[in-house]
């Protein structure tokens, strides 16, 4: 099969970015695989790129040529915000070419992108025609201005059908596809399949776990670092806290005022490789819905039992019991309860639940079975079979 993937890069390097290179990768041992690429720029450059978002006619030359070169079966666009814009589906459909877009976030159904805004989950804008009180809110960017105009470039796409005209959405989880097919997005949900991203299988769970918990992820109010700082100063549980972010200094202080709490810095995959598999749980604190945290696959690939909070995505992914634990969201007290329940557990529960969430990697999320599933969806959308 010959596939054309579409991706635009944001100005940081982020988790879309690790996605698009990995099943680029995946897919080029069997099959005839092309990219187009766009880069997000800073300063006029951006500007520019922002103001041409609702039709992109300079993006669309360079697709429209791509896609005439190349001769794809299919297109895989993966972001196309902000220097490629929605018209690359509609010039990918007009010249008959099926189009299929993984939804790594929330941004077609509000210009927050995260559903989360001021410490709080944010879902305004999922029945709105129009987002009118993201906009108000200034959610993205901090800035009416900018919402406005990512607002407009959405509904102007949902007028003349420009959504409709994807024939498969690819979402990271039941969850994530449910608030898609219930939304005011009006795509039928028989096109949207639930495909999970997927990690390279890591250093096999130590024998030897210690006691301390681990925290890996960006040092940010969404990811629940002020939570997780909260239920574990005036403890004696041993946590350590790897990333880095807008809070890092925060953490900084917490530990340094905390013996328990240990700052590990930002580590290098192999670190964070051998971290998972020395900690007894990985704690995920999360207070927003997250896509499909990665730091979750590489816990379960390394046989880490997860402690995560009870919201969105986690919910979905982690099963009371089974490869973890949950708790209230944005809830100190009740990861500090869960915590403490932990380590009072018995080792041969400990180990159960740490086999069962390597098997909930070898079944769902390994390389083999990701393209597996890829496959099946770029067959089921050409109606052609496997």
């Amino acid at each position: 099969m010959r596939i054309l993937i579409i991706h635009n890069f944001y100005q940081q390097p982020g988790g879309e970015d690790v996605v698009f290179e990995q099943e680029r990768v995946l897919l080029s041992t069997t099959e005839e695989v092309f990219t187009l690429v766009f880069q997000n720029r800073k300063g006029w450059r951006g500007a520019w790129q922002t103001l041409w978002l609702p039709w992109n006619v300079w993006a669309g030359r360079r697709i429209r040529k791509a896609i005439e070169r190349y001769q794809p079966d299919l297109v895989h666009i993966h972001n196309l915000h902000y220097a490629v814009g929605p018209l690359a589906i509609r010039i990918a459909s007009r010249l008959g070419v099926p189009v299929v877009m993984t939804l790594h976030n929330y941004r077609l159904l509000c210009p927050s992108a995260t559903l989360f805004h001021q410490g709080q989950v944010f879902t305004a804008s999922l029945h709105t025609n129009f987002p009118w009180e993201a906009v108000r809110k200034g959610v993205h960017s901090h800035s009416v201005v900018k919402t406005a105009w990512l607002a407009f470039s959405n509904w102007l796409h949902r007028k003349v059908g420009t959504w409709r005209m994807v024939d498969r959405y690819i979402t990271l989880t039941d969850f994530s596809k449910q608030l898609f097919v219930n939304s005011s997005l009006g795509v039928a949900a028989e096109k949207f399949i639930t495909k999970p991203n997927f990690v390279v299988d890591g250093p096999e769970s130590s024998a030897s776990r210690g006691d301390h918990f681990l925290f890996i992820g960006r040092l940010s109010a969404e990811k629940g670092v002020q939570v997780l700082l909260d239920a574990f100063t005036r403890t004696d549980h041993q946590l350590r806290i790897a990333g880095d972010g807008p809070l890092r200094e925060q953490v900084i202080a917490a530990a340094q005022a905390s013996p328990n709490i240990t700052y590990l810095g930002n580590l290098s995959r192999t670190a964070i490789g051998h971290q998972l598999a020395e900690c007894t749980a990985l704690l995920f604190p999360s207070i927003w819905f997250e896509g499909l945290p990665m730091t979750l696959l590489e816990a379960f690939a390394a046989g880490t039992p997860v402690i995560v909070s009870d919201l969105g995505a986690m919910r979905s992914l982690v099963h009371e019991g089974q490869n973890g634990w949950r708790f209230a969201a944005n809830d100190a007290t009740a990861l500090r309860q869960k915590v403490a329940e932990w380590l009072r557990t018995d080792r041969p529960y400990k180990m159960q639940i740490s086999r069962n969430a390597r098997g909930e990697y070898e079944q769902y999320y390994t390389a083999s079975q990701n393209k597996k599933l890829l496959l099946t969806c770029y067959h089921a959308t050409k109606g052609t079979a496997l």
